[in-house]
């Protein structure tokens, strides 16, 4: 059948209802293998993310989950609780304190160790800071006043003192006498030193000539415990000494430094003993 010129594929054209289009049948089944082989690559991914979901789920739930737990273990429940764990003790019983060497040097009910000159003033020799000074006499007394100038005198009786004990030291031309007072409480020599005028008399003898009887000496006055003492220092030759004097000043403190000292060694032998004496 002719229809002419402006038939259906245009001008010229011509239609034969016997033959396919090849092309056309080529190109639908290529986008439909297309399109079937993107379904399966989506469906593959869809499917990877639900597994993974699941086994998300699986893990997170079985955490809490006694059907995921492997059989035989015990639960939390059931474990027994850990027994409490009894605090140490320590049976140590700590000694108690050394006793104070002050209270020993303060009261004459504890003081009671020999008390004389050359107890409290051993050897033949004091150094202090490299400095050695030689012993000369020494002298002790119950009448306090006579050993004490008049001025001094009055707080020594006056506060009940005991005994007063006195040594002389010398070096390189300078003499220093050194008085302690014993009284019966602290307190006692503690008032007698506020108290204290003029000086303790100096000690000669031994060697060491008079000296400051008549010219004008270092003076120092302390006290520890219920031993107020007191130092007069000068100079041999008979020479005063005078405000920027060095050399009697520092013989007079060393000495009083050493008897200060040897007050504190009679308080710690003392506290000492009795220390051993409780102990045993």
């Amino acid at each position: 059948m002719s229809f002419g010129q402006g038939g259906p594929h245009g001008p010229g054209g011509s239609y034969d209802s016997s033959t396919p289009d090849w092309g056309a049948m080529a190109d639908r089944t290529a986008a439909r293998n297309r399109r079937r082989k993107l379904l399966m690559i989506g469906g593959g991914a869809l499917a990877t993310a639900l597994v993974a979901s699941a086994v998300a789920y699986a893990v997170v739930s079985g955490g809490g989950s006694s059907d995921n737990r492997p059989q035989g273990l015990p639960t939390a429940e059931t474990l027994p609780d850990e027994p409490e764990q009894p605090d140490p003790s320590f049976s140590e019983v700590k000694p108690p304190p050394p006793p104070d060497p002050r209270d020993f040097i303060s009261d004459s009910d504890k003081d009671t160790a020999p008390l004389n000159a050359g107890t409290l003033f051993p050897g033949d020799e004091i150094t202090m800071s490299s400095r050695t000074y030689a012993k000369g006499a020494t002298a002790g007394t119950k009448s306090c006043a006579s050993a004490a100038s008049g001025r001094l005198g009055p707080a020594l009786t006056g506060n009940g003192c005991e005994q007063v004990l006195r040594a002389t030291y010398s070096r390189d031309g300078v003499a220093v006498t050194v008085g302690v007072a014993v009284f019966d409480t602290e307190a006692a020599a503690t008032k007698a030193k506020e108290q204290a005028a003029g000086n303790i008399l100096s000690l000669p003898g031994d060697g060491v000539p008079a000296f400051c009887r008549t010219t004008s000496c270092r003076l120092l006055t302390n006290s520890i415990g219920r031993y107020a003492y007191f130092t007069v220092a000068g100079y041999t030759s008979g020479q005063d000494v005078t405000s920027a004097d060095t050399k009697a000043r520092q013989a007079g403190k060393d000495v009083a430094d050493y008897t200060f000292n040897s007050i504190v060694n009679r308080g710690e032998a003392q506290a000492s003993a009795a220390a051993t004496a409780k102990a045993g």
